[in-house]
């Protein structure tokens, strides 16, 4: 099973981002559990400035935008 982090406080591009995400996660026919982390602490811990980030299985493959859900699909097969 896949881990999907999405890194942000809660504004409306993050909240997209997780849709978007779990979007993804259809396309791609892949079991995933997605997470909201939006302590700060843990955001910066990954490396992330910009919001919003996304991490699969602890690897950031996002910052500062909102990728396509076929972007995040073939992320998730590859991961």
């Amino acid at each position: 099973m896949k881990i999907v982090e999405v890194l942000g406080p809660g504004c409306n591009n993050c909240r997209r981002l997780e849709a978007v995400a779990r979007e993804a996660v259809a396309i791609a026919g892949v079991e995933a559990e997605i997470r909201h982390v939006t302590d700060y602490a843990e955001i910066v811990a990954h490396g992330v400035m910009s919001t919003p980030g996304l991490v699969i299985d602890g690897k950031v493959v996002s910052v500062g935008r909102i990728p396509s859900a076929d972007d995040i699909a073939g992320w998730l097969v590859t991961a």
